[in-house]
């Protein structure tokens, strides 16, 4: 009976898999919105880099693991050497004051560039995404800017055949495996913001692509299917020196129903925020960021399972770290993303 409960539960991983969602979610992505949209890249005025790793449904053999490598950084010296909104080296003015918006100007015209690779492993399969992305910033107004972007890459899918155990060890829906299929991957998206509010429409896996892993064209069903991102923030002012950051995010997936993420962080002055986070039909999370310092900075949240796992999962656990490279001004959070 217990074998055949794991198997079950493996049977609904896949196919969640398969048919579903297929690219990683993130309960931490207001941290790192250029995972989901590459018109982010190249927004802040130093060279960018976050490594992040989930653990989701712990407890739980076979459940997804993801883990990746984000750099991005501008390229432009109007913007880099001559920012309008740029603040005194050694730091000065906190980006999360109401000065700071006050005095706030759009970002001059300029380039972004990045490279983004995620590795998610999900039970027998494992998907490998490794992007390059280029974005334009544009000024529309005195104090709002609009970003285009785009990734485009290649894409890795691997079965581990030595995970999956069949009463027909010739079982022709894996009998000869393919068991590594390589692919192009190709996105899009667009980002408007000023100093108290993001929109962002972002779209992944472009192209179409089937998954095979027989050599019998009759079992090649599987296809990926492109995932649609929109996200909105805005930044409200407690007082001078905490400033509380709502925000939602939209999931378009088909054929699976339409979903959507709510986070609410509190930034306390730029050098640490507490925040909680709710996913349709799936967690709720608690969230907490330090800006350690202009080099470094740390996030960490914890998903309660609330679907049917919530009787085999413990949870998930999600760790981001930042590095500020090229930091000119020494600021210790971000100036226009939040």
């Amino acid at each position: 009976m217990n074998k055949c409960f794991k198997l079950i539960l493996l049977l609904m991983l896949f196919s969640h898999i398969i048919t579903a969602q297929q690219r990683p979610q993130y309960t931490q992505y207001v941290f790192n919105n250029y995972l989901l949209n590459p018109a982010v890249g190249g927004i802040e005025n130093y060279t960018d880099v976050k490594a992040g790793f989930r653990k989701q449904w712990t407890g739980l053999d076979g459940a997804p693991t993801t883990s990746y490598l984000t750099v991005n950084m501008p390229l432009g010296s109007n913007f880099i050497n001559g920012d309008a909104t740029a603040i005194p080296a050694g730091g000065g003015e906190n980006p999360m004051s109401r000065s700071y918006v006050q005095n706030y100007m759009a970002a001059e015209p300029h380039h972004g560039v990045g490279l983004m690779v995620v590795n998610d492993k999900a039970g027998p399969l494992t998907q490998t995404n490794i992007d390059a992305t280029y974005a334009y910033h544009l000024g529309l107004a005195p104090r709002l800017n609009l970003a285009v972007g785009v990734s485009a890459g290649i894409a890795h899918m691997g079965l581990n055949t030595s995970m999956i155990t069949l009463e027909n060890p010739l079982d022709p829906a894996i009998a000869n495996a393919n068991t590594s299929q390589w692919y192009p991957d190709l996105g899009a998206g667009v980002w408007l913001y000023s100093p108290t509010y993001y929109v962002g429409a972002s779209v992944q896996q472009l192209l179409k692509q089937t998954l095979y892993f027989s050599a019998n064209n009759a079992y090649n069903q599987s296809q990926t299917v492109p995932h649609y991102f929109l996200t909105a923030g805005i930044k409200l002012f407690v007082s001078d020196d905490i400033t509380f950051m709502p925000s939602i995010m939209f999931k378009v997936i088909k054929p699976v129903p339409n979903t959507f993420d709510i986070t609410g962080k509190f930034a306390f002055r730029e050098r640490f925020w507490l925040g909680g986070a709710y996913r349709r039909n799936d967690s709720v999370a608690g969230l907490i960021g330090f800006n350690i310092s202009s080099f470094l900075s740390f996030g960490y949240s914890y998903d309660f399972t609330t679907s049917n796992l919530n009787t085999v999962s413990n949870g998930t656990h999600e760790f981001i770290l930042g590095i500020l490279l090229n930091n000119r001004y020494k600021v210790s959070c971000p100036m226009r993303s939040f």
